[in-house]
């Protein structure tokens, strides 16, 4: 009896060990094909992407949008992508002082066509073209700024946004910080003010008691001797008339000279 329930359970722990083999294999095998189809995705949207062509709009006309550029432009090809600058938001507010358009405006934007081609084909074809559409519209007089950008893909643009966005934020730390400085100078010059204000205050208001009490057994108070140093200076060596002394020859060396020349 012990030799039988001693193989059952040797039998039963061979099937569980079986059984996780095969669980462990699944899931292996499950991995590898997830990798694959994930590999197999990329390598398409990588070729996809050799494809695609990117335009470049140097200015977006007022009250146009993503969607109002999206729709105008997809009826020249297909479309991917759409990025479009935001204005400068002195200027957004310079221009509402002025009365102009005071919704949200744009700079500049880039467009990504599905084949390079078409891109390519669009820019050329409407590059200083009126947008025109219905006379309604509020850009139908504006005309197009588009140019092809050879061999540029939107992971370059990215890159430029994102540096763009991390030089920005640098710049505002900076100002932010330069702020806090000018702030910080500030309250200290404030409560520095404060301080002697309020030591004059008290000095008046003693000078004041002790005027008007004369059997006041406190002292006057008498300001200290500002300390004037004194520098010694060289002074220059002068003769009786005021005038600096010459350097004279000796009689024996004129004498000398003289002879000489004459002989």
């Amino acid at each position: 009896m012990e030799d039988e329930e001693k193989s059952e359970s040797e039998a039963s722990l061979a099937n569980e060990r079986d059984d996780e083999g095969a669980e462990e294999e699944k899931r292996r095998w499950r991995r590898e094909e997830r990798k694959k189809k994930k590999k197999e995705r990329y390598l398409r949207e990588l070729a996809a992407a050799k494809k695609r062509g990117i335009c470049y709009l140097s200015r977006i006309p007022p009250h146009m949008d993503p969607l109002k550029l999206r729709q105008i432009l997809s009826r020249y090809g297909d479309l991917e992508r759409i990025y479009l600058t935001p204005e400068d938001p002195a200027a957004q507010v310079q221009r509402k002082r002025a009365g102009g358009f005071r919704g949200k405006g744009f700079s500049e934007g880039w467009v990504e066509f599905t084949n390079k081609r078409v891109a390519k084909n669009v820019a050329n074809m409407l590059n200083g073209e009126q947008i025109g559409g219905k006379r309604k519209s509020s850009f139908y007089y504006d005309l197009w700024n588009i140019k092809y950008l050879s061999k540029f893909k939107w992971d370059d643009l990215s890159e430029e946004i994102a540096f763009k966005k991390a030089t920005r934020e640098q710049k505002l730390a900076l100002e932010i910080s330069a702020a806090k400085r000018e702030r910080d100078f500030y309250l200290s010059r404030v409560d520095r003010s404060r301080a002697l204000k309020a030591i004059t205050e008290r000095v008046e208001k003693r000078k004041k008691i002790e005027a008007s009490d004369p059997n006041s057994s406190n002292p006057p108070e008498t300001e200290e001797p500002k300390f004037v140093r004194q520098i010694p200076q060289t002074r220059p060596v002068d003769d009786n008339n005021g005038q600096r002394k010459k350097p004279k020859l000796s009689k024996d060396i004129l004498a000398g000279i003289f002879a000489s020349s004459h002989s």
